[in-house]
């Protein structure tokens, strides 16, 4: 499927969040196929996270992006991304902009909802993003 179908819009009168790294408005044809993806953490296959937030980022993306590539996708299907970060700050919100902008150069973020959290499923583990793509 042509990612140029899911139509990603930021309508007038809300504020322009590109600069934060996602749109408001992920618009899909109903005949398409939902695919999935479970919250992904910050480790590959040998369950190591590392301390570093941005390495963590980085690993989680790419999780994302082998699930998608199991269904023949890449990261310009995603439509809805759901993003915990614990302990949330600032420098982490950047770190996600920036690694967000070398993924979506074109900035047609995915709609996207960052929830701060105190703590997540394993100890050391400082993200977790889930998606939803379209097939």
């Amino acid at each position: 499927m042509s990612t140029s179908l899911i139509e990603i819009s930021n309508p007038e009168g809300i504020y322009d969040p590109r600069m934060h790294g996602y749109s408001h408005v992920a618009a899909v044809p109903a005949w398409s196929q939902l695919v999935f993806v479970a919250g992904q953490g910050g480790s590959k296959t040998d369950g190591v996270l590392s301390s570093d937030f941005r390495t963590q980022v980085a690993i989680v993306f790419e999780n994302i992006a082998i699930a998608l590539a199991s269904k023949g996708l890449k990261m310009g299907n995603i439509a809805k991304l759901t993003t915990l970060v614990v302990d949330y700050d600032e420098d982490k919100h950047q770190i996600l902009i920036e690694e967000s902008n070398k993924i979506w150069p074109d900035q047609k973020f995915p709609v996207n909802t960052l929830i701060p959290v105190q703590r997540l499923a394993l100890d050391g583990m400082l993200i977790e993003i889930d998606a939803t793509a379209i097939g």
